[in-house]
């Protein structure tokens, strides 16, 4: 009996052993392919921020659907679509590359579909009018939702397999602060020249093959140079129905995370009144190309200044820090927009709101990566967001039936009820994970 204890232990000394000499390889390996890994991450979220940009900025797809469509309700419904593709898309993601050992072919796929739909918006500008147009426009920005969504989860888990904790935000603050001024400049040479001459027969799909471009070049960039590790350990492949049933138990397993993702879902609820910051704008002062890319630049512009800012002071204090901080910004600008009308104090909105839900975004998706077991990352980047998509596939639908009868002040009222709720319980419920992980 004994020596069956023996051998028992000595296999567990064994197995132990081996996981730590895979761990140590594994950590070299990050640390020795840093460099191209690096470079990789960076060309792709520069090239690839600046694309999405464009079609996410608050101001060119809202304005290019009320323009076709002349209807609050179908700016919403296409920002709800958006976020109706991103609800389910993320679990099914997280479930075909949580057992895999390599990620990057699944990276490529998704990523060149979502670039796809941008490229189906441009041409269906060109090619349709009317109601047709109207259509195809809700189809593609649906499809986009969809492959942004499960990309997300790949990429994300991507980074946290190649780039060390230590270093994350700065490489998301040079990546967000090069393209979003790459961004800037073309969102207003796009406001200016492609919108407001209609180049090429349509402005805005001229805008929206510009944003195709950018972000195939960056997706090609990082296929080229990322050298991906193998993680020692990994989940053993899963059914989508009974990984769905973990949900619970992988939330309980932390509680600070759990209070994270009310934080998400609130905070995400407040975007009901983005796509109508720049229709407000245009129903109190007008708003004609120059003016759409006059904005852009303030919001795009901050995000690139201020996002020197979130990186390095994530990097140093932690990312909670840059949650709490952007979400008091964020309720600046909405009030800045609701009481101040003139050219000034309205660039100054757009400028502290591109700042701020760029600082969010950062956060949130910094955060994420460090609750819980490495093993559970992919399924845990999945749960945020999807339970982001599915408050925020609510909220621009319901925002734009609530512009339509009440009216833009009610929306940006809700807007900041929302963000009220979700910086009480950041303060009060959401500890760093990072000083435990430190510790």
């Amino acid at each position: 009996m004994d020596a069956k204890l023996d051998e028992s232990e000595d296999g567990a000394l064994v197995a132990a052993d081996d996981l730590a000499a895979r761990e140590a390889a594994y950590e070299k390996f990050v640390w020795d392919n840093l460099k191209r890994n690096y470079l990789g991450n960076y060309l792709h979220g520069m090239l690839g921020m600046t694309g999405f940009r464009l079609v996410n900025a608050p101001t060119f797809l809202p304005a290019y659907l009320l323009s076709v469509s002349g209807s609050n309700v179908i700016v919403g419904l296409g920002l709800a679509l958006q976020q109706l593709g991103g609800v389910i898309s993320p679990i099914f993601g997280a479930t075909k590359v949580e057992h895999r050992t390599k990620v990057m072919p699944a990276a490529i796929w998704m990523g060149s579909l979502g670039r796809l739909a941008i490229l189906g918006m441009a041409l269906a500008g060109w090619f349709l009018s009317g109601q047709p147009l109207v259509w195809a426009l809700l189809f593609f920005i649906l499809m986009f939702g969809v492959f942004m969504g499960a990309q997300r989860v790949v990429f994300s888990l991507l980074m946290s397999k190649v780039i060390p904790i230590s270093r994350r935000g700065r490489l998301q603050a040079w990546r967000n602060a090069t393209g979003g001024l790459i961004a800037a400049i073309l969102a207003w040479v796009a406001g200016k020249y492609f919108i407001g001459e209609n180049l090429f027969g349509n402005g805005y799909s001229t805008t929206f093959v510009f944003a195709f471009l950018l972000t195939s070049a960056g997706l090609w960039a990082l296929q080229l140079l990322l050298k991906e590790p193998e993680p020692p350990t990994t989940r053993p492949q899963a059914r989508f129905r009974d990984r769905l049933r973990e949900f619970p138990a992988l939330i309980a397993q932390d509680r600070a995370y759990g209070f994270f993702l009310l934080v998400q879902m609130l905070a995400t609820s407040a975007r009901i009144a983005t796509p109508f910051y720049i229709l407000y704008v245009g129903k109190v002062v007008g708003a004609d190309g120059a003016t759409l890319g006059l904005l852009s630049f303030a919001f795009l512009g901050a995000d690139t200044v201020s996002n020197l800012l979130w990186g390095y002071m994530g990097d140093k204090t932690g990312f909670r820090a840059v949650l709490v901080v952007s979400i008091v910004g964020w309720v600046g600008a909405t009030i800045m927009l609701l009481n101040l009308h003139t050219a000034v104090p309205i660039f100054g909105a757009f400028a502290l709101l591109g700042a701020s839900l760029s600082g969010y975004m950062m956060a949130s998706q910094t955060m994420v990566l460090e609750f819980g077991s490495r093993d559970d990352l992919p399924m845990r980047i999945a749960i945020s967001a999807t339970a982001e998509s599915i408050t925020a596939t609510a909220g621009p639908l319901i925002g734009g039936v609530v512009a339509e009868i009440y009216g833009y002040d009610v929306v940006f009222l809700a807007s900041l009820g929302f963000l009220a709720a979700a910086f009480v319980i950041l303060v009060l419920a959401v500890k760093d994970p990072r000083r435990r992980l430190r510790a």
